[in-house]
């Protein structure tokens, strides 16, 4: 990206499993237990690939791994009831650095988005459940848009709702699905690794790259 570092942004966009949320780790895990408990076998390295993406890209994902009579909508349902039960055992929790930079960037008063490929009444509840949900006067999810990410049009409905341009925001992402969809909404992106390292002709594009959440205070000054 042309921006310099010391580009201060109008608005924040953030996503939310993987990049606030470490609930990624916990998805996969269900995903691959949910498909044993119906009899299939779901790889780690297939579930890897949908991370970022919206439902619709998720299902064909699999369903082009496991073949036509594979029960997604039935794995989903369970894996759905394991990821519940283990969220009201152990909480939902935070990515390191993240309330940390949430108290910054509130000390600031920006303004702060989610845009995530989660349906809205499941985003909620991770939101809820994980402390953070009053943190942000947006959230855009996956269900309310026509294509998800990599295409840009939830960042961009994030930003207008924000009452921003794309260019005078900053998005923040650990997807490969994710960074693609901010580069095309032409947003600059902030990149904290969580599972996947994106292809190198992605990881060209990004603005700034971090190791976690805290070490991003920097971009927005005191």
């Amino acid at each position: 990206m042309a921006k310099e570092k010391t580009f201060v942004p109008r608005a924040v966009i953030f996503d939310m499993d993987g990049l606030m949320l470490d609930t990624e780790r916990p998805a996969l895990s269900s995903w691959i237990k949910a498909a044993g408990m119906l009899g299939w076998e779901l790889p780690e390295a297939v579930m890897l690939q949908t991370i970022g993406r919206d439902e619709e890209s998720c299902r064909q994902i699999v369903v082009d791994y496991c073949g036509p009579g594979f029960p997604y909508g039935k794995v989903w349902d369970v894996m759905q009831k394991l990821t519940v039960e283990q969220a009201d055992a152990e909480g939902l929790s935070h990515r390191p650095g993240l309330l940390v930079l949430l108290d910054h960037l509130s000390r600031l008063r920006l303004p702060l988005g989610v845009a995530t490929s989660t349906v809205g009444e499941i985003a909620r509840w991770k939101l809820e459940k994980a402390g953070i949900l009053e943190r942000f006067s947006v959230l855009v999810c996956g269900d309310e848009v026509k294509r998800g990410k990599p295409a840009p049009d939830i960042f961009l409905l994030a930003a207008e709702r924000l009452g921003q341009t794309p260019q005078n925001c900053i998005g923040f992402e650990d997807s490969p699905a994710g960074l693609a969809a901010l580069h095309a909404a032409g947003i600059p992106s902030v990149f904290v690794k969580d599972l996947v390292e994106p292809p190198k002709e992605i990881l060209c594009r990004v603005w700034r790259r971090y190791g976690d959440l805290s070490e991003t205070v920097e971009l927005f000054g005191s």
